[in-house]
């Protein structure tokens, strides 16, 4: 069957809208674990605090659970996302933050996917043989490193190694150009300032290498396991007798069939990037919303920081929910036999 942009567009909205009870579900849920969490941490204070801070927790929580959570529904349909504990709209600091964890977790994947995969066809061709076995010890370390260790241990020795930075998005807060999209990349791009370009690159090598050396085991596994199953195939076997090279063979037909189960993987794994931006951006100082929600919480008054908390959650979980978009659909891209309509 053939398939068009319109089966492509009927098979996204489809998706879409299964997604929707998946996000409800993820708004709910932390809201109310958020919130349950908040009304103790209030109660506790009811020894301590001084009288504004219990009418803060008492103005806060006075309604019921449901009428609550109802009207922070309303509110998430407006597109308010809440305060912070200082008063302000939850949704401008989401706004400013939310474009460099978009980045570090894109500058990951973009990692993953031009080391990780290259190094799972280069196990499998070697398989049972030294390289192989290389291969496998890489992206093991990775695995069983945890994220804080492996970034403290990148910053305080791997990084002043190589001359990379360790803090920010810019060696200067006092950047010489506006910042239109905060993204580290192209805000500097825009300006057509090379050298600040460079600097921006240079900050953001060690936080992405570091998120995709600990993910990327997922990457390499899945392709050497799925090019496995492919070379011994009619297919493979034909392109070589046909006299092609084996960069080609390997990289134009074996690679195309095992990439399917891999970028299906990749997808699901896109999350795990995400919840592992919130230490990373920590240890590296990165300004996103990782920082943002961490800085939140410990900045004292949780009850009143708490809509920060669920406004990051809500946005971690739109991300994987568009990720494994993304996924299904470069699943239907790469095997023809996926229907879209």
């Amino acid at each position: 069957m053939g398939r068009g942009a319109s089966d492509l567009l009927i098979f996204v909205g489809k998706r879409l809208l299964q997604l929707i009870p998946v996000v409800l579900g993820v708004v709910v849920l932390t809201f109310f674990i958020t919130h349950v969490t908040a009304i103790n941490i209030c109660s506790q204070w009811y020894i301590h605090a001084d009288k504004a801070t219990i009418a803060r927790c008492n103005a806060q929580f006075a309604q019921p659970i449901l009428v609550q959570f109802f009207q922070y529904l309303g509110q998430l349909l407006q597109g308010n996302l809440g305060s912070s504990q200082f008063g302000q709209p939850v949704a401008p600091f989401i706004a400013q933050y939310l474009p460099a964890t978009v980045e570090l977790v894109l500058a990951a994947l973009f990692l993953m996917i031009f080391v990780g995969i290259p190094l799972g066809v280069i196990a499998a061709q070697s398989s049972g043989r030294w390289a192989d076995h290389l291969v496998r010890i890489f992206y093991l370390s990775g695995w069983a490193t945890p994220t804080y260790l492996g970034a403290v241990l990148a910053a305080v020795f791997l990084a002043p190694a190589l001359g990379l930075p360790t803090q920010g998005m810019y060696s200067s807060p006092n950047v010489p150009f506006h910042q239109w999209t905060h993204f580290s990349l192209i805000d500097p791009l825009l300006a057509l300032n090379g050298a600040w370009e460079l600097d921006a690159l240079a900050h953001l090598i060690m936080p992405a290498a570091v998120l995709a050396f600990i993910n990327m085991g997922i990457a390499t596994r899945m392709t050497r396991s799925s090019m496995l199953e492919v070379l011994p195939l009619d297919f493979v076997k034909s392109a070589r007798m046909k006299g092609l090279s084996e960069f080609w063979v390997m990289y134009k037909h074996a690679l195309r069939n095992a990439l399917i189960t891999t970028t299906t993987v990749l997808g699901v794994t896109a999350g795990g990037l995400l919840a592992g931006t919130v230490v990373i951006e920590e240890v590296f100082a990165w300004p996103g919303i990782g920082q943002y929600a961490y800085q939140s919480i410990g900045a004292g008054g949780y009850p009143v920081n708490y809509d920060a908390a669920v406004a990051v959650v809500i946005i971690f979980a739109i991300g994987v929910v568009i990720a494994n978009l993304v996924a299904d659909v470069l699943y239907g891209v790469l095997d023809p036999r996926v229907d879209w309509r």
